[in-house]
């Protein structure tokens, strides 16, 4: 699960539409994407859920705090360059 938040409507659209485009580039489409042009856009990647907020609906339902003891994986960039994404 990755949640994320956006600061306007066009940003969050953009924050679920290009991780969609370049996966369908490789191949791997989103199974569906549901609420566009409201307060909450969720992607289903299958093994990855992405979930774009703006700020006071992400704050309101927390799922960081409702999935908080669920195990995590840390992620950290390792070099500031291009990245190629592999599956």
């Amino acid at each position: 699960m990755i949640i994320v938040s956006g600061t306007s409507t066009r940003h969050m659209e953009t924050l679920i539409d290009a991780p969609s485009m370049e996966l369908k580039k490789l191949g791997f489409p989103p199974q569906n994407i549901e609420g566009k042009d409201t307060q909450w856009i969720v992607g289903d990647f299958g093994d990855v859920v992405l979930h774009v907020f703006d700020e006071a609906t992400r704050r309101y339902y927390d799922l960081e705090g409702l999935w908080s003891q669920a195990p995590r994986l840390e992620w950290e960039a390792r070099s500031t360059g291009p990245r190629i994404l592999s599956l």
